[in-house]
């Protein structure tokens, strides 16, 4: 009985010094938001964009629609061009009035 208490007396003091992380692992530290992404969505169904350029990913675009559901848009569709365009120009034209 006394060698019992010993052992998982040993095991508790062992398992209470053992190091916990809380960081996620690397497999999803590393994953992509966006996996697939679609070609069509009405422009006026979305509420937000967000737009993410990670070191392990290419830019991804994630659409909150106005039902809350997001969505990845791909980037190469032509009316998100146009909108990065005119966006990029607008933040042009405001620091030049400046």
């Amino acid at each position: 009985m006394d060698l019992r208490v010993l052992a998982v007396m040993a095991l508790l003091t062992v398992a209470m010094y053992t190091h916990t992380s809380y960081a996620k692992p690397i497999s999803l530290v590393e994953r992509c938001w966006c996996r697939t992404t679609v070609n069509t969505v009405p422009q006026r169904s979305i509420r937000e964009l967000k737009f993410l350029n990670t070191p392990n990913c290419s830019f991804q675009v994630i659409a909150r629609l106005k039902n809350n559901r997001e969505v990845c848009i791909n980037p190469e569709t032509k009316w998100l061009q146009q909108y990065l365009k005119n966006a990029l120009n607008k933040i042009r034209s405001k620091k030049q009035a400046n």
